[in-house]
Formats: structure tokens, C-alpha cells, sequence
């Protein structure tokens, strides 16, 4: 959720450093630069959080998931809602760690120390009897045998090392990782300073083994045998001495070493595990009918209803893909599953390649989370009665991080649609606020009208918008990072209208076919959207011409030209 040396901000990747295998692993292009916006677009509330959680349990239900917060006045709180969302782990961040490339503002007057978050954290969640459901890792500067000691007093059981590591294998901490001039080679890409990486395994090995022999030391002297025996001990801590020194003299530590009297059911320490609720899933019924699919590559086509309490449609599924073939997934349109009716969160999150989902209803938010290189296509009721593409058909922050795969939508979207869309080809009839925001790479086409704010720190991938209404200019667009252009180049038309002819095909969009009967006319009205970095990296210059909105076209009210239903 942020980060202890610098909370509330975010990264940036400048292009010079993103080389061919950053950008791979990124699924970005060599040479933009990366933005990573300090809020998660895709949580705003612990419910919020709550989902990703179970998403991520979906796709791996043998994977651990840790939430990360910062130590600040509150975080128990907020690690207490944590609990509340089935994380199996939450990390208390300090202040004191993090990299070299972090603001020195920050450094010098942001963040709290870790043992301060750490006391309330194991506080608040004994007193609402959750500490015994999840484990608890503290992190931030961590050094000695006795800074693990402490931490664990204080209600820890795992605790995170960073920099004395990176000490340990060379690092001479000259705080200049972000300009890619690491003297010691190991914040750089620069291959001949690379060849100045004098660390070895063992080096790190060494540290682990006099870090563990000092805790036994410590251990020993309190009169514990095992870790466990010591978490949420804070009874055990002594302060005398340093509240005797005279810089310390007047120091309150109460709070830090509270101990709350909690009944002697309540456990100080993590005993058992989180219930996911996986039990309930629908991808249970979808895995046991493609097991020979999986197995034999065979094509498959599956029917099924879903209702808006089944989330997560099809990520266990392609979880299933993955640990089977990878990253490259399976032929295309091997597994065909068709669901009618209102589908719950998620739908399609991580979705594989070689799965297509079909839904003839609505869904709800995060529609193609993540999305892998499956397609997602949802249309209406065929015998609904209203117009789609004046209606929402899927919630707010659909594709939101989508690396591979098409979408198509025949309705509107809510807000944040394509956020951090790094490949992903989309088409949708409509988009609320912030589309497009911090995209990275792909192709979105919007086929009506859009909310404010649209495109703001997208650094790559192209968008097209069909300006119904001529309105799409500042109003709507966040010209800070793109130039707006208009349908010219033959790639482009031929991109749009292929896309087009591709979304009526698969929904059956009115206003896709509109557009085609009159595409003449409708050509003009389509408008580039097309990223400053993109097009440095691409070596375009950006030209004089810009795409100047004409009178708006009476789309799809012309008298008898569409009827719906």
C-alpha cells in the first residue's frame, strides 16, 4: 500500500533506464519512462482491498499474501481492516530503510520508526482478537541480533532485511541509485560498471549466520528457546536505562510498551489460517469441466449462469493454465465459456491465454483485472429494450493493469477503465473518468463519449475516441501527456475500422454498425490519441497538425435507422 521511506509518493522510471528487459518485464516499450502513481487506482476502501486479496488467492490459492503499510499514527487500524480482508501476512514498514533513489525530503522528515507502528499494530489487533488469524513482519533499518529481539517483543514474527544485505555484498550507500552511475555496480545498467560488482553469496550467507547467532545470545539471557515463545512479549522489554540517559530524560514510552489485558484465549501470535472463502467459487465447476481440455489441448465450450456473488470468474481457471504452460497459455479459443446473467467482481481477472469468456448480462467492477491474454466480451440481454451504448454494462476499473488479450464491451464503462493498460487491445462504447491513466502500452477504442481526465500520465500504447459530441479536447482530455490527432494515417483507419468490424461481430453493437454504414462520415470524427514519450521513443515529431473537433453528428438518431431489442 506505500512505502516506509517515502509514504504517499510514488516512482518514476526515467526512459534512459528502461532498457529491453525492463520494459519486457514491465510490459512497457524501451526507452518511456514508468510511472508509479502513489495511490492503487484499484483500492480505495478495506472492501476494495478485500477483493484483490481474494483475486490473488484465485489464481494461486497456495501463495501467501502479504499486505504492506507504513508505520504511522493509525496503522493499527488500518492493519485490524487488513486482517479483516484475509491477508495472510501484514508488514509494518519503518522509516528508516528504503533505497538510495528516494527523495531526501522524505528520508530526513517522512515516516515513523517501525517500533512505533509495529506496538500499536500488535495492539489493536489483540484487542479485537484477529492477531491469532495473521502473521506479522516488521521492516525499516533493520541491523542486529537485537533489533530482531525487540521486534519480536513488540509482536513480530517475520522481519524484513534490505540494506545491511546490500552492505554486506558492497554497497557503499552513496544514495545515487536513480542515476544509473552505482559506483560498486549494482544500482546500474551500465554494463561497465556492472563489472565492478565485487558480492558474493557468501558474504550475505555470513551476515545471516552472526545475525541468528546473536538473537540465540539474546534469546538465552531472556530465557526463550523458540522465536514463537518471545512474539508479543513486551513484558520482557526493559527501558530504565534509557529513559536514566539525560538526552532521553522526560520520554513517555507507555503507549509503545502497553500490554492489553486481553483473556487468555486470545493468542499473541499467529496460530491459524485465514479463511479465503474459496469454497464458493464458480471457477470449481469450470476447472472440473475443462480437466481433459486442459490435458488434451482440445476445444471446449462451457454454459453456464452466474450471479453477482460469484467473483473472480475465470481466474482459478487460469491460474490452472499458468502452473500447467506458462505465461504462453493455450491455443486460441481452446476453452469457450459462455454465462448469462449479472457477474460478480472480477470478472475475467488474470484471465490466460487460449480463454475466452462471453457474458450476456452486466458485470460488475475490476471486469479483466490483470488481464493475460485471454478476451473478455460482455453485451446485453439480447432481448433487453434499452440502448447499450447510453447504458453502463460493466463497473469502474475494468483492465485495470492488463498486460496481454482483447476486451470488448457493447455498453458503457465506469470510471478508470484501462488504467495501467499495458497491452491489452479494448474496445468500449463509452468510459468515465480517468481512462486511460498512466497506460503503458496497448490499444483502447472508445466509441462514445468519455469522462474527464482522460489520459492523464499515459506514457505509451495509443487510444482512439469516436468525438460524438466535438467535445473531446481539454474538457475531457489531460493534454499534459499526449497530442490529440486526427484518423489520417491508412495504418490508423484500418486499425479503427478493423476493430470496429471485430466488436459487431462479437456483440452485435448498434453503434458499431452504425459507424460502418456511415463510415465516411464517421471517420472524420475519430480522433488519435497519441503519448508525448511514445512518440519521442518512435522518433515522431510532434507535428502542427491537431485534430480540431466540427459540429457533432446526430450518431444513431436519425429516424429508423436502429432499433433496439
Amino acid at each position: 500500500m506505500a512505502q516506509g521511506a517515502k509514504p504517499g509518493e510514488g516512482g518514476q522510471l526515467p526512459g534512459h533506464k528502461v532498457d529491453d528487459v525492463i520494459a519486457r518485464l514491465r510490459h512497457s516499450i524501451p526507452g518511456v519512462g514508468l510511472i508509479s502513481p502513489p495511490p492503487h487506482h484499484d483500492i480505495y476502501s478495506i472492501e476494495d482491498l478485500a477483493q484483490l486479496i481474494y483475486d490473488l488467492k484465485n489464481v494461486n490459492p497456495q501463495a501467501r499474501i502479504a499486505v504492506k503499510l507504513v508505520a504511522e499514527v493509525g496503522v493499527g487500524t488500518v492493519a485490524a481492516g487488513v486482517a479483516k480482508a484475509h491477508a495472510d501476512v501484514v508488514l509494518i514498514s519503518g522509516d528508516s530503510g528504503g533505497t538510495g533513489a528516494s527523495p531526501l525530503s522524505s528520508i530526513k522528515h517522512a515516516g515513523i520508526p517501525w517500533e512505533l507502528g509495529l506496538a500499536e499494530t500488535q495492539q489493536v489487533l489483540l484487542l479485537n482478537d484477529l492477531r491469532s488469524r495473521i502473521r506479522v513482519q516488521t521492516d525499516g533499518k533493520l541491523q542486529t541480533g537485537r533489533d530482531v529481539v525487540i521486534a519480536a517483543l513488540l509482536g513480530a514474527e517475520e522481519f524484513g532485511f534490505a540494506t545491511t544485505p546490500l552492505i554486506a555484498m558492497g554497497c557503499i550507500m552513496m544514495r545515487k541509485c536513480h542515476l544509473n552511475t552505482c559506483s560498486v555496480g549494482i544500482a546500474t545498467q551500465d554494463p561497465v560498471l556492472r563489472k565492478r560488482f565485487q558480492g558474493q553469496p557468501e558474504h550475505v550467507i555470513n551476515f545471516f549466520f552472526f545475525l541468528a547467532e546473536q538473537v540465540r545470545q539474546y534469546m538465552a539471557e531472556l530465557g526463550f528457546r523458540t522465536v514463537d515463545e518471545m512474539v508479543g512479549r513486551v513484558d520482557m522489554l526493559d527501558v530504565e536505562p534509557a529513559v536514566d540517559h539525560w538526552k532521553a530524560r522526560g520520554l513517555d514510552f507507555s503507549s509503545i510498551l502497553y500490554n492489553p489485558p486481553v483473556p487468555s484465549r486470545v493468542a499473541r501470535r499467529c496460530i491459524h489460517s485465514q479463511d479465503h472463502g474459496l469454497h464458493g467459487a464458480l471457477d470449481h465447476q469450470l476447472v472440473e469441466h475443462s480437466l481433459d481440455a486442459l490435458l488434451s489441448l482440445s476445444p471446449l465450450e462451457i454454459n453456464l449462469p452466474v450471479r453477482n456473488v460469484h467473483r473472480s470468474v475465470g481466474t482459478m481457471l487460469s491460474g490452472e493454465v499458468a502452473r500447467r504452460y506458462g505465461a504462453n497459455g493455450l491455443p486460441d479459443e481452446t476453452l469457450r465459456i459462455h454465462l448469462n446473467g449479472s457477474a460478480g467482481q472480477s470478472l475475467g481477472a488474470f484471465l490466460a491465454k487460449g480463454i475466452t469468456i462471453t457474458l450476456e448480462g452486466e458485470a460488475n467492477d475490476y471486469v479483466g483485472k490483470g488481464l493475460s491474454g485471454g478476451r473478455v466480451i460482455v453485451f446485453p440481454p439480447r432481448e433487453s429494450g434499452f440502448a447499450p451504448e447510453e447504458n453502463i454494462i460493466i463497473g469502474n476499473v475494468a483492465l485495470y493493469g492488463a498486460t496481454s488479450g482483447e476486451a470488448f464491451f457493447n455498453g458503457v464503462a465506469g470510471e478508470r477503465f484501462a488504467v495501467r493498460n499495458s497491452g491489452a487491445t479494448a474496445v468500449v462504447e463509452g468510459v468515465g473518468d480517468h481512462g486511460c491513466e498512466y497506460m503503458t502500452n496497448g490499444l483502447v477504442l472508445v466509441l462514445g463519449s468519455c469522462g474527464r481526465n482522460f489520459a492523464a500520465g499515459m506514457s505509451g500504447g495509443v487510444a482512439y475516441v469516436f468525438d460524438e459530441k466535438g467535445d473531446f479536447t481539454a474538457e475531457r482530455c489531460n493534454l499534459e501527456s499526449v497530442d490529440l490527432e486526427p484518423l489520417l494515417e491508412p495504418d490508423d483507419i484500418q486499425t479503427v475500422r478493423g476493430l470496429v468490424t471485430r466488436h459487431l461481430e462479437l456483440t452485435g453493437s448498434h453503434r458499431g454498425k452504425w459507424i460502418l454504414d456511415h463510415w465516411r462520415e464517421a471517420a472524420s470524427r475519430f480522433i488519435k490519441v497519441f503519448p508525448h514519450e511514445f512518440k519521442r521513443v518512435l522518433g515522431v515529431s510532434r507535428s502542427e497538425r491537431a485534430y480540431v473537433p466540427e459540429q457533432p453528428v446526430a450518431v444513431l438518431a436519425e429516424a429508423g435507422q436502429v432499433q433496439h431489442g
